[in-house]
């Protein structure tokens, strides 16, 4: 009967990583720059992207899985059923809109199909929060004991949602190239105030209640900011978007793509 209830509950997990996949990938899936990346996108940065995507969706596991782990194995097994789905979701949905056809090369629909699945292969692990009811599974201990480097990658991987629903957009480099140095310097301070102000209301696991706003600055404000800047180096490097590219506009669209990083960065604690 135990057994019954637990396949349930898995079952019932599955459902909402659907679910999940679906409301957190949709926007881009209407996205035109997506379905251009998806063919142009170099293949070795894409296989990369996959690997990354993978990390965090198994890290993701470990946190928020469909199921309260008793092994490595679980969350692994957790991570691979969240990456099925979100392949199978996108692939779904892109052959729905008429974006995948039998007569597209095998290489445009792989790559279509695999940058999708990264937002949705996402949100399909943070879906079981989400989406539970009420009375199912409202608290998350393992989050809470996360500890400092467990606090650090939660905002890695909220950045990282965040900022790839907008790094495909044309406007990311258009908005860094009208920037000029005082914009950019208002943009960083931008992000670093409301960073700070979503960190310290939210709270962190770990993160005492006494704890004061300098520490609280240097802990988790600054480091999640730096964060959420590599991760926007790192996702606009993986669609080309510094290709060719001087310092100055590599820094700028680094700072546009930042702040949406960083807002990601401070809401991880309420996505897992």
């Amino acid at each position: 009967m135990g057994q019954v209830s637990l396949d349930e509950s898995y079952g019932r997990g599955l459902a909402r990583a659907a679910a999940g996949a679906i409301i957190f990938s949709f926007p881009l899936i209407m996205t035109m720059e997506m379905w251009e990346l998806g063919f142009y996108v170099d293949r070795l940065r894409l296989a990369l992207f996959f690997l990354v995507t993978s990390a965090v969706v198994y890290g993701l596991a470990v946190f928020a899985g469909f199921r309260e782990s008793e092994s490595a194995a679980d969350d692994v097994l957790d991570a691979l059923a969240a990456l099925a789905v979100g392949f199978v979701v996108s692939a779904a949905l892109l052959t729905l809109f008429g974006l995948l056809g039998p007569d597209m090369p095998l290489r445009e629909i792989v790559g279509k199909v695999a940058v999708q699945a990264a937002p949705a292969s996402i949100g399909a692990i943070v879906a079981n929060k989400q989406l539970q009811g009420n009375g199912e599974g409202a608290d998350n201990p393992r989050e809470e004991r996360a500890g400092y480097l467990g606090q650090l990658f939660l905002m890695t991987a909220g950045a990282l949602f965040l900022a790839f629903n907008v790094a495909p957009t044309e406007e990311m480099v258009l908005i860094g190239y009208q920037m000029g140095p005082w914009h950019a310097v208002a943009a960083v301070a931008a992000s670093l105030i409301l960073l700070h102000a979503l960190v310290y209301t939210v709270g962190f696991g770990g993160q005492a209640e006494h704890e004061g706003h300098a520490r609280a600055f240097v802990h988790y404000t600054l480091a999640g900011y730096g964060a959420a800047l590599l991760v926007s180096l790192y996702i606009l490097w993986t669609f080309g978007r510094l290709d060719h590219a001087s310092v100055a506009e590599t820094v700028r669209s680094a700072i546009v793509l930042g702040f949406p990083a960083s807002l990601g960065a401070a809401a991880a604690r309420l996505l897992v």
